[in-house]
């Protein structure tokens, strides 16, 4: 039988999920589920949760919990990651900080500086888990959730030796607002998504062979369609495609929608992930407080409840079966995205079975849609490189190439910006010790200074009644 290590599982919500959808799998009878995380007793109240399951259901399951990562990953078959360094400590960091200089971010888990740093301190912990799984669990397939997914994967794939698929429910939540759009139901949407991560496209909505996008374009017209999506469906209404994020994520990725007050208040207005300024961060200390007065998992009545609309079970139940599932997984792109980068993180659809994961070639993305990706990968392959080299520097750029960064900073109060967050953060940040970002002051030009003689090559240049003109103006 399969053993499922969980790398994170004091993650309430997510873990308690997850291990309703794998115990409610019948093919994963007899399995055992290795509960891991830093704090033993949040471990030992998702054992007792799941222990209740396990016997008012009579299922055949065996659930352990430990502080060790190397005991729960010997042997595994299947390794779940859902870790967060830092937690909401870092997180606070990772939204106020920027705030103070003007960079107002929404989620701030996946790009713009919180992104980045979210990678930073990821990273040596990731490398050091496929470190372990290459010695004591090789054969294991990786199903990651860890945020920022892009540049998580990214890292994984250049400095660790793991085979990693990197999961979020963007398509399949996605796919229900189309559905209530459309007035289609969901099963009957025949669709090909494709992208990145928190930024994949559907290039075709169909049901029965008939296009769903004139639909879904008229009905974004309407303002009470609109209201709901003012990011997204002004994203569509230009480029023409409809993409797998809320208005406050996507409204993070490009740099047109939270630049200024103006753009704010048009666009960002909604409350929650409609783009309210530190709404994720926000709902995580609102989580973190109930939680610290209720126990939620004691008043759990035992049921085992229908599986939820993540992947992981299913993927997991498509490998022990050989019966295929096909879904959107977090992939490198080796040729599967003909024209983004090879050594990119591409979200695509990908077959599960016996065999492993199976991705599909894709192709090229519409120019404008990739042109769009390539923006956040630049920063997504910038933050991996850092985190992996422990390079204050390329942390800097990482930060600087940010779509909505750069559209509010100049480079010098970017560089600010950084350093006061690797300040705020260094003791997460254990790859960078000793090594400190360069700081610059702007260099100021006194009223009626001349300028010094520009030199010119005689023999690239001519003298006329014009001024100098280059050979290539002649």
């Amino acid at each position: 039988m399969a053993k499922i290590a969980f790398i994170g599982a004091g993650s309430i919500v997510f873990c308690k999920t997850l291990l309703n959808d794998l115990m409610a799998t019948p093919v994963l009878k007899g399995s055992q589920f290795s509960l891991m995380g830093p704090t033993l007793w949040k471990l030992e109240k998702m054992k007792i949760y799941a222990d209740q399951i396990i016997s008012k259901n009579h299922l055949d399951a065996y659930i352990s919990c430990t502080t060790d990562r190397r005991e729960a990953l010997k042997d595994a078959d299947y390794v779940i990651l859902m870790f967060q360094i830092g937690g909401n400590d870092a997180f606070r960091f990772d939204y106020e900080i920027p705030l103070k200089y003007g960079v107002d971010q929404c989620i701030g888990d996946s790009m713009g500086p919180g992104g980045v740093f979210r990678c930073l301190r990821t990273a040596p912990v990731l490398i050091g888990i496929g470190n372990d799984i290459a010695e004591l669990c090789p054969g294991a397939v990786v199903l990651n959730y860890v945020n920022p997914m892009g540049a998580v994967c990214t890292t994984a794939a250049r400095a660790a030796s793991m085979t990693m698929v990197g999961l979020c429910h963007g398509v399949q939540t996605t796919l229900d607002l189309v559905a209530g759009y459309t007035n289609v139901k969901k099963a009957e949407i025949d669709y090909l998504c494709a992208g990145i991560n928190h930024m994949a496209w559907f290039l075709k909505l169909e049901k029965d062979g008939k296009d769903l996008y004139p639909l879904l374009k008229a009905n974004m017209e309407k303002p009470e369609y609109y209201k709901n999506e003012k990011v997204r469906g002004e994203v569509m209404r230009q480029c023409g495609y409809f993409m797998t994020e809320s208005t406050g994520h996507l409204s993070e990725y490009l740099p047109w929608f939270r630049k200024s007050r103006e753009c704010l208040d048009r666009y960002c207005d909604e409350p929650a992930f409609g783009g309210e300024s530190g709404a994720s961060y926000h709902f995580g200390i609102m989580i973190a407080e109930k939680f610290r007065n209720t126990d939620v998992l004691a008043i759990e009545s035992g049921e085992l409840e229908p599986r939820s609309k993540e992947y992981c079970s299913y993927i997991i139940e498509a490998i022990e079966t050989g019966i295929p599932f096909r879904f959107n997984g977090n992939v490198p792109n080796r040729g599967h995205i003909t024209n983004l980068p090879a050594n990119a993180t591409v979200e695509v659809p990908v077959y599960a079975d016996r065999e492993g994961l199976h991705p599909f070639v894709v192709g090229d993305l519409p120019p404008h849609l990739a042109a769009m990706n390539m923006s956040n990968l630049s920063v997504q392959g910038l933050a991996a490189d850092a985190a992996i080299k422990g390079d204050p520097e390329l942390a800097f750029w990482a930060i600087a190439m940010d779509p909505l960064t750069s559209a509010v900073l100049d480079l010098k109060r970017i560089r600010d910006m950084v350093h006061e967050m690797f300040e705020a953060e260094t003791k997460w940040l254990p790859q960078f010790k000793g090594k400190g970002l360069r700081k610059t002051e702007h260099i100021d030009v006194p009223k009626g200074t001349v300028g010094v003689p520009v030199p010119v090559d005689p023999a690239l240049a001519i003298n006329s009644r014009f001024g100098k003109l280059g050979s290539a103006e002649i």
